[in-house]
């Protein structure tokens, strides 16, 4: 009988290209295929490993002369509140999160398009078109949802916990459950919100979910020491960054 694809994965390696993140580099990745019935326990072994997911692909930086891209994870049970991660919470309370099926829409889509041309005009995704879209949503064998977030309405205390929200969609997050955390794949959000960091709220909306749901992690996927686009994240502690000896408590001192 022929064993399953995700018994013996394959491992490619893509040619080199520049760094998205660091002037003067080249990056390379190690990827491998996420199919068949066992492509989720596949991506929960390779995330901890510090693989990626985009699409039915896991990935991880092989660069040649760099190593780094390290990645990091929240530890949920531990996690504090700055004074100002607690006044992005309480001003988050205008939006509810709604959890969805990987199912793509044009509204998502539209949102998607604004968000990257605000933000990532210049990047790799920006010439992605619906299809593109849709591909990246629901072309998955592992246990993913969409988490659209609207406004949260108005006048009613008695919809508290089941508030689902109503008007146009203004964030979404495309999040993988693990066996130990929610990973972070791709989030946007409405950019002409102003006053607000609701790329903050995004990730503390997660760590709220992990805790609700007995997880102990959430995966932001890598950061980069000197990289700008990545600063952000060391807002989050502590955390644990994955490095030669495995996973390290890091609090950010």
């Amino acid at each position: 009988m022929t064993k399953p694809i995700t018994d013996n994965p394959q491992f490619y390696l893509t040619a080199p290209a520049p760094c998205p993140y660091l002037p003067d580099q080249e990056e390379r990745k190690v990827f491998t295929h996420l199919v068949g019935e066992r492509a989720g326990f596949l991506n929960d072994v390779l995330t901890h490993g510090g693989f990626r997911r985009s699409q039915n692909i896991a990935y991880r930086p092989a660069c040649d002369t760099c190593r780094a891209c390290t990645s990091v994870r929240i530890l949920v049970d531990e996690f504090q509140y700055t004074r100002s991660l607690r006044r992005v919470r309480n001003a988050g309370r205008a939006f509810v999160g709604r959890e969805e099926p990987p199912t793509p829409s044009t509204e998502q889509y539209d949102l998607f398009r604004n968000y990257l041309a605000a933000r990532h005009g210049e990047g790799g995704m920006a010439d992605m078109r619906l299809l593109d879209y849709a591909l990246m949503v629901e072309d998955t064998h592992v246990e993913t949802m969409v988490i659209e977030y609207r406004r949260r309405t108005e006048g009613r205390a008695d919809l508290l916990e089941r508030d689902r929200g109503e008007g146009p969609l203004v964030a979404a997050a495309l999040t993988d459950v693990l066996s130990d955390g929610l990973s972070m794949v791709y989030s946007f959000f409405d950019t002409g919100i102003s006053h607000f960091s609701f790329g903050t709220y995004l990730i503390l909306d997660h760590i709220e979910r992990a805790r609700r749901m007995g997880l102990p992690y959430v995966y932001l996927g890598y950061w980069v020491p000197g990289s700008k686009k990545m600063e952000y994240k060391t807002r989050f502690q502590p955390q644990e960054h994955l490095g030669p000896q495995g996973w390290v408590r890091n609090d950010g001192s």
